[in-house]
């Protein structure tokens, strides 16, 4: 437990007339960034990195300094509504937090009286901290079914590690990895889950060998050793390539694999149906350039892999996952310095204990919208986001009557969104909790205001496995914006919930900490708290897997009916697996490029990040423009067999001409329509959601790679 003392500011507050300066802790996107915020007159003035935090070391993002924009924007939702008139309507009227609260409690009961608990679907999004308190009201209100971005975003990679190793192996840069793969991330840019860009840098400058696994020649691509630049969607089959190398010139670390592996002997039978020459033919990476990658992480030690979500939004997203655990393994990396370690959380209540999944009936736990189907998610309480649209659409298996989305722009952020907006507008009851009137929330009968991170208390980092938590300290307060935490609490009580929540959210950080004997008031005067930093745990106590091994073999996916190894498969669109589809829509098109200042679909609306970023934005190689006759700048359609959207032509020769990168996530909150033209610009309107396109384990969405065309747009 680390104390904290305020260093070097007090002369910067003394030229600047700031009144007070608090620590506290980002959550503009994947969170743990330390912060400074400045206040002068009881409003924030300026946002600053704080130097003493051991994630950020007191680096900021842009969306970190622009919080206080987002807080005081004045399109910003201060109090509650309900919608006037139809849906989309644009129509709305002020409520009490009390009208918001008893109305949207008697829908809920009326809906579980009627209909049963599962007819009640809760959802929430990347970035606010809330799933514990979200799954805590879920389950004991009896509904199994919460709808979140686990099934394509770090749930997979939860699961699997959980299958594999027995927890998430996270990239040890403070020991300083001599090598490391990045995979499917632009790690500078988007700092995900338990990562930042600043730490990953710093190894770099340090000397570490970097191998880049992308089709874009990112940043980090153009700084690599070796640049592997993959055909879009067939990760599975580069891994396995790579692991056929390892072990055809016996380069993996045979103490740890004699005893520490399970599964290894029908291991190396599946990697011998991936010789370099068939991956070659499969990825579009040269043999050579696999070999060499596959050398310098096999025998630079300590290696790491820095992975993203891009390799989870596939078709093979649960056996990439596991492919890179594979990888880390084999080589002698796994729960070493400077490698992939299984960090120890401190001994709190943690996120599962708090969210109360014991206490949801087997009954109820059965009835999962997708369990039966998708049942490596389902064992880990996540759905697959088609299962609801389908309940809500067909009323199958049952119907789905409410949804309560918190943090949550499906409507943008989710596959097929034709779909997705036909269901939305067909739900009898829906509740949004948000900071702006979006795209989802134009389509809710009521919209709560929630709180930023700059005005709640909350323990930051409480879910990660990085092994720190750290105190978010409330700064301001807005309006009669409250907490996601908060509101929960109070509902919870409103639907005969209250002996398992508390008279006020405080008491519920002291029910977290207690088992370290502290309280919330205790914490707000620390940095942070770490977990017992420990290695290679695994030599005394196994495991924590059935086998207490390493397990490459999968006991548990066998025992769910699933391949227990890992294979490839082809993407569902492609020019190998559709070559009609090909013909008509001869371009392999990626989606989901971050960008410096959004968040998913957020922040369009906050100045200086829409400035960094004006218009939606499709790369397209100069030779492919050239083709179809297109001019840098233009707007062009890009079309699916699903649909068209438009975006602002960008040349890009760092891919293969056969590929077009978009953008994700574009709503335009300047438009006066309530819709603010969300299928203008939504590459989701051309992504597919069929289940025969989902990872057949997790029930992850393909929504990273498809066919499309692209053309000038017509302006006739």
């Amino acid at each position: 437990m680390v104390e904290f003392q305020y260093s070097n500011v007090e002369r910067e507050m003394e030229v600047y007339g700031y009144d007070a300066v608090v620590k506290s802790h980002c959550r503009m996107c994947h969170g743990g960034c330390g912060v400074l915020v400045y206040t002068k007159n009881g409003k924030v003035e300026k946002i600053a990195g704080d130097p003493d935090c051991p994630i950020n070391h007191g680096t900021l993002c842009s969306k970190g300094l622009a919080s206080a924009q987002l807080a005081y924007h004045p399109d910003r939702l201060t109090y509650p509504v309900k919608r006037l008139g139809p849906k989309g309507s644009g129509r709305w009227e002020r409520i009490s937090w009390d009208e918001a609260l008893d109305t949207i409690a008697e829908r809920l009961l009326q809906y579980r009286d009627t209909f049963g608990a599962e007819s009640v679907v809760l959802g929430y999004g990347t970035g606010r901290e809330n799933e514990a308190v979200i799954y805590r009201f879920a389950n004991l209100f009896g509904t199994p079914n919460v709808l979140t971005a686990g099934h394509f975003c770090y749930g997979p990679r939860i699961a699997t590690s959980i299958l594999t190793c027995g927890t998430n192996p996270i990239v040890d840069y403070e020991n300083h990895p001599r090598c490391i793969m990045v995979w499917g991330n632009n790690v500078v840019i988007s700092n995900p889950d338990c990562y930042k860009g600043e730490p990953f840098s710093r190894a770099l400058d340090a000397g570490a060998k970097l191998i880049a696994v992308d089709p874009r020649l990112t940043r980090i691509a153009a700084r690599a050793d070796v640049w592997l630049p993959l055909r879009p969607g067939t990760d599975a089959a580069l891994a396995l390539g790579m692991l056929h190398v390892i072990i055809e010139e016996e380069l993996y670390e045979k103490d740890f694999v004699e005893n520490h592996v399970h599964g290894w002997e029908p291991f190396v039978q599946r990697v011998e149906e991936y010789p370099l020459d068939r991956v070659e033919e499969v990825t579009w990476v040269p043999a050579q350039k696999i070999r060499d990658a596959a050398r310098l992480f096999a025998t630079t030690k300590p290696a790491a892999i820095q992975w993203g979500v891009a390799i989870e939004q596939q078709v093979n997203c649960a056996d990439n996952d596991r492919l890179l655990m594979f990888l880390m393994g084999i080589t002698g990396n796994i729960d070493v310095p400077g490698g992939q370690v299984l960090f120890k959380p401190p001994g709190i209540r943690n996120v599962g204990h708090f969210g109360a999944h014991r206490m949801l009936p087997d009954t109820q736990r059965e009835k999962r919208l997708g369990g039966d189907r998708f049942r490596l998610a389902g064992n880990f309480a996540i759905i697959n986001p088609k299962c609801v649209w389908d309940a809500i659409l067909e009323e199958k298996p049952y119907p789905v009557k409410t949804l309560f989305f918190i943090s949550s722009n499906p409507l943008m952020t989710r596959g097929n969104a034709a779909e997705v907006y036909r269901a939305l507008e067909k739900v009898e009851f829906m509740v949004v909790s948000d900071f702006f009137m979006t795209p989802t929330a134009e389509m809710a009968d009521i919209v709560l205001p929630a709180a930023t991170w700059l005005e709640m208390d909350y323990i930051g980092d409480f879910w990660k496995r990085h092994g720190y938590i750290l105190p978010r300290r409330k700064v301001i307060q807005v309006g009669e914006c409250r907490s996601d935490h908060e509101m929960l609490n109070d509902l919870g009580h409103r639907v005969g919930q209250g002996e398992h929540w508390w008279d006020n959210f405080e008491q519920a950080l002291d029910w977290i900490l207690e088992p370290i004997g502290i309280t919330w008031q205790d914490f707000k005067k620390m940095d942070y708290i770490r977990g017992d930093l420990l290695y290679q745990k695994y030599e005394t106590r196994g495991f924590s897997t059935p086998t207490r091994k390493f397990e490459i073999y999968s006991t548990v996916l066998e025992s769910m009916g699933y391949d227990p190894l890992p294979q490839y498969r082809e993407p569902p669109e492609s020019p190998y697996s559709t070559p009609e589809l090909y013909r008509k829509f001869p371009y392999i098109l990626i989606t989901g490029r971050r960008l410096p200042g959004f968040f998913h679909t957020e922040n369009r609306q906050v100045p200086w990040l829409r400035e960094l970023h004006r218009d939606p934005v499709v790369e397209i190689h100069p030779d492919t423009a050239m083709k179809e006759g297109i001019q840098e700048g233009d707007w062009v359609t890009i079309e699916s067999p699903r649909g068209r959207v438009r975006q602002r032509a960008k040349f890009f020769a760092g891919m293969d001409p056969r590929i077009v990168s978009a953008e994700h996530g574009w709503w335009f909150p300047e438009k006066e329509d309530p819709g603010h033209g969300w299928d203008e610009s939504n590459i989701n309107m051309l992504t597919d959601n069929a289940y025969k396109a989902c990872d057949p384990a997790m029930g992850a969405t393909h929504v990273r790679t498809l066919l499309c065309r692209i053309s000038p747009e017509d302006r006739s």
